[in-house]
């Protein structure tokens, strides 16, 4: 080979590995901006998250204009549903409860705007009318997700959440009590207006947090209610915060009460896991110490133990605001079991009941307003296998987001419940109940 020819060859393998460099360059360029897009989602999404450090991003109030759904617009649910409009026209229906007859209880009542700047009442919902504070009733006597009867069950309630139908009773959790009024399950009706008072629920200060919801067990032997922290951080001081961040149980006469498990900032939806049987919830976690922190998240919930709130957030990690004022002797702080976002403000919870949806839960996601970029605004869904989430988590129920750059949201889903056919969500700030119905026929 001649000094030409060599000098040709290294030429041409130098070319070949600068080529090859440059690509390797490439290539590794795109998996590190792939790798960084999953590190920031494994710090906010799953069952085993990194956690940023506090205040990595400045806290920011981000709150959404409500603009509703013109005619003919809808969520989008995935191939194989279709979305129906239950119910229209509605005042903040907030939460849903299913009978076991097929009636379905829709309890009314939105955070009352007294303290709260224009902006967040305005992100609230679109009705401007006085709070309604009732329980509304609907039929769907064809089974088709259009109701065909709706008439007003309750009324003139105190923040009304949580229902429950038990023996010859109905219960209401209202913000500050447990109320039942006497009921004929047979022909599903109240058979007195009068309620009774059998626990008193703290809800006093700053109860910005102020749904109780409420399950009964299997045995139907105890009722469990689900009572937010009044703080963020119990910034107002404990001793505002007694029997708050806590999910407690009673007997049916609102007797022998205890505390169920403590430190949960705000357990809102709950349901039953059944194959495990163990409860589950969907937790509010706290504001202000950046866009990709506190996770919501939802979580089987074990009797008698501490999940942190207000010191720890998941699991062991020390609230920055606690740090020099931790108190001696607490608990060890219980990890969660499944992160769903930062300031998602994971609301409705509920397992499928009906047939044709698949196995796991879906969360009600009502939206952030104190992140930089909108989140949350959907409906998820965690598959489980075994009892236990079994996989990443997915969009089911969308475009609530009408305009991100604009800051505009159609509404809000918040309560989920299951009838024996379909998926019901309540869509709060719009005034709307949304029926998501499996379509076999595409």
């Amino acid at each position: 080979m001649n000094k030409l020819s060599n000098n040709i060859s290294f030429a041409a393998i130098a070319l070949a590995i600068s080529f090859a460099s440059c690509n390797n360059s490439n290539n590794t360029d795109k998996k590190d901006s792939e790798s960084s897009k999953q590190d920031s989602s494994s710090m906010e999404y799953g069952s085993d998250i990194s956690v940023q450090e506090p205040l990595a991003t400045e806290p920011i109030d981000k709150y959404a204009k409500i603009v509703g759904w013109d005619e003919g617009e809808m969520p989008q649910a995935p191939a194989g549903y279709k979305v129906v409009k239950f119910a229209e026209g509605l005042n903040s229906p907030r939460n849903i409860y299913v009978a076991a007859n097929g009636d379905i209880f829709v309890a009314q009542a939105r955070t009352p705007s007294e303290g709260k700047s224009a902006e967040k009442v305005a992100a609230r919902n679109l009705n401007k009318d006085a709070n309604p504070n009732e329980v509304l009733l609907f039929k769907d006597n064809d089974g088709d997700g259009k109701a065909d009867e709706q008439t007003t069950f309750l009324k003139d309630l105190n923040l009304p959440y949580g229902m429950l139908i038990l023996g010859d009773y109905f219960y209401v959790a209202n913000t500050d009590a447990l109320v039942r009024y006497p009921y004929n399950a047979k022909q599903g009706k109240l058979t007195s207006t009068n309620g009774k008072s059998i626990v008193k629920l703290p809800a006093g200060g700053y109860n910005n947090h102020w749904t109780r919801n409420i399950i009964t067990n299997k045995a139907q032997d105890k009722i469990l209610i689900s009572v937010g922290s009044g703080s963020n951080v119990g910034e107002n001081g404990m001793e505002h915060e007694v029997r708050r961040a806590n999910i407690l149980e009673v007997n049916p006469d609102g007797s022998g009460e205890r505390v169920y498990a403590s430190g949960i900032r705000n357990p809102v939806g709950m349901d039953w896991e059944s194959n495990s049987g163990k409860l589950w919830t969907a937790v509010n976690e706290r504001d202000q110490l950046g866009d990709e922190l506190v996770p919501d998240y939802i979580t089987s919930v074990q009797s008698e133990k501490f999940y942190g709130w207000p010191y720890y957030y998941w699991g062991m990690h020390i609230d920055p605001r606690w740090k020099d004022k931790m108190p001696k002797d607490l608990a060890k702080s219980i990890t969660p079991d499944y992160a769903v976002g930062a300031h998602t403000a994971s609301l409705g919870l509920a397992f499928n009941k009906a047939p044709n949806f698949e196995t796991g839960v879906f969360i009600g996601q009502h939206g952030s307003w104190n992140r930089s970029e909108f989140v949350g605004y959907k409906v998820a869904f965690v598959p489980f296998e075994d009892g236990k989430p079994s996989g990443k988590m997915q969009d089911f129920l969308t475009g609530f987001i009408a305009n991100k750059e604009k800051g505009e949201v159609h509404g809000r889903p918040v309560g989920i419940a299951f009838t024996k056919n379909y998926m019901l969500v309540a869509d709060d700030a719009a005034n709307v109940i949304w029926a998501v119905v499996p379509d076999r026929s595409n």
